[in-house]
């Protein structure tokens, strides 16, 4: 069975918190693409983790976990993430880490390059991450990128090193005018933090065929939603990757394979990261009562999360390009505190009523049209059953499956690894 774990929305769906559940059923999970600009929470019975490079399942003691050539890694961080999670009791080694030989180093010249772009953009930047995610994936395309299977050759990356520096100072030091990268210095940050993850890296693309072809379990993981895909998001508000399950077999390394599942996550609510539009967005002591309730702020970066009603006509759209077989609703026991809740059922658009998701300068003019349902003011995190929930619960759960056209069979009634409902 190969499974895809997506995001439905911007990102922040609870992904990681579904992958740990999922991974105790999984042989192999994979995260397929993108690198340390968001975050995976997890809170199980180990403790509280965040995971911004490393699969969820690296907390399973049973699953082996991949970073697919489809990252972009720095390896500073990852080194660091290991380090502290080695440090609460978390066994990292060679056996249950690998990483693909044709993911690409992300340098700290591409975050230099992230910052300095964002300041000169002022108020109209993008609201990266500064985590230098956009200019490594334009230095893989430009085919100027370093690749986790250089750190096995340190005298070519020296040779490498001059030319790509000298190519890159055009840019940092001429047209910045900041000071200049030297090849030097980058050459010991590569030794210092390539040197301990060489024995995990391998060819990924033997190891999952191999894996593929016993008939093992094999998850895919995404890190960000289908709003923030590089094709299908609200461009160019995006990460630079895609986060479309449909890109995870090439991501992983096993572009031959086909996903047999679709499992899609969303919130009971809206969430959004970053700049951009976000039709559905709250503001005031709404969305303020909102964001506290659900502890609303990044995992990479801690920045408070936009936040809104259930927005049907994005989660619809992305329960669609995401090919979602099923849906897992997180954040369910969020909404306990209010009487009334909203709900974006359609946007307007130059006085025009839309129900189907818009793109470029017609999304920037959308207005959203909310409706609000009868709230269920009951603690929901006992429940682990559908018949449990409280009765306008389970209306507007019934709701958002019938409005999204997708069937709702895992629903998350609280953080911990037990607070959820499976539904049959």
């Amino acid at each position: 069975m190969l499974t895809a774990v997506v995001g439905i929305n911007w990102g922040d769906e609870g992904k990681g918190r579904m992958v740990d559940l999922f991974a105790a059923d999984y042989d192999i999970v994979i995260r397929y693409q993108g690198g340390n600009n968001a975050g995976h929470t997890v809170i199980n019975e180990k403790g509280k983790f965040i995971l911004n490079l490393l699969p969820s399942g690296i907390l399973s003691e049973t699953t082996v976990n991949v970073m697919g050539n489809g990252m972009v890694i720095d390896l500073e961080h990852l080194v660091k993430e290991i380090a502290s999670l080695t440090e609460k009791g978390i066994k990292i080694t060679p056996e249950n880490l690998k990483i693909s030989d044709k993911a690409v180093i992300c340098m700290p010249y591409h975050k230099l390059l992230d910052c300095l772009e964002e300041d000169r953009l002022g108020d109209a930047k993008f609201g990266s991450t500064r985590r230098g995610i956009a200019p490594v994936y334009s230095d893989k395309y430009l085919k100027k990128a370093l690749r986790m299977g250089d750190l096995f050759y340190f005298d070519e990356l020296e040779k490498k090193l001059g030319p790509l520096m000298e190519w890159k100072n055009l840019t940092v030091r001429d047209g910045y005018k900041h000071e200049e990268i030297k090849p030097e210095d980058m050459l010991e940050w590569l030794k210092k933090y390539g040197e301990p993850l060489l024995p995990h890296i391998c060819d990924t693309t033997v190891y999952l065929n191999k894996a593929a072809e016993e008939g093992k379990n094999i998850m895919f993981e995404a890190q960000l939603g289908a709003l923030r895909d590089i094709d299908f998001g609200i461009y160019p508000y995006t990460s630079s990757s895609s986060t479309i399950a449909a890109y995870a077999p090439i991501g992983a390394g096993i572009p031959n394979r086909k996903i047999d599942e679709v499992i899609g996550i969303m919130k009971a609510y809206s969430s959004c990261v970053g700049e951009g539009p976000f039709t559905a967005e709250l503001f005031g002591k709404e969305g303020d009562e909102l964001r506290e309730a659900g502890g609303e702020y990044g995992a990479a970066t801690g920045r408070p999360r936009r936040v809104g009603g259930f927005d049907v006509v994005a989660s619809r759209y992305g329960a669609m390009v995401q090919g979602a077989t099923s849906i897992a609703l997180t954040k369910l026991d969020v909404l306990s505190y209010l009487d009334k809740i909203p709900v974006c059922v359609a946007y307007e658009i130059d006085g025009e009523i839309v129900h189907d998701f818009p793109t470029g300068a017609r999304l920037n003019r959308a207005k959203p049209v909310y409706e609000y349902f009868d709230g269920f003011k009951e603690d929901v995190s006992h429940c682990r059953k559908l018949e449990d929930l409280p009765e306008n619960a389970l209306k507007y759960v019934k709701y958002i499956e019938e409005q999204v056209g997708c069937k709702i069979s895992y629903i998350s009634v609280g953080a911990k690894r037990d607070q959820y409902i499976k539904v049959d």
